[in-house]
């Protein structure tokens, strides 16, 4: 279900709220009931605006560089039991062999707690 910001001028307030797409809030009541928030000292009855906000980082690709850097392996199907690690690093083999253990990718050194 999507989220938006709401806004709030009488008391300068954003709450995060998660509703279907067709829905439209507008008022302060409206929006404290769908998100658990407190009405506090605040009337229901105050207009609120939605936010414009960019979308989340996690819909945007990173690509295998970004994958890298956050400790991912990458493994691209090249040929029958042939995977290119487009993701390595250090002393790791750019190709791995099926059945090859020399080839493959050196997951315990970008385990990362």
């Amino acid at each position: 279900m999507p989220r938006y910001d709401y806004f709030c001028e009488a008391n300068g307030e954003v709450v995060e709220v998660s509703h279907p797409i067709n829905q439209k809030l507008q008022t302060w009541g409206e929006v404290c009931a769908v998100s658990g928030h407190a009405l506090g000292a605040v009337d229901g009855s105050e207009p609120v605006s939605r936010i414009i906000t960019s979308a989340p980082m996690a819909n945007t690709p990173i690509g295998n560089s970004g994958l890298k850097n956050l400790g991912f392996t990458k493994l691209v199907k090249r040929d029958n039991g042939v995977y290119e690690n487009v993701t390595r690093s250090g002393t790791e083999q750019r190709y791995m062999t099926s059945g090859d253990k020399a080839s493959a990718p050196h997951l315990h050194k970008k385990h990362r707690e």
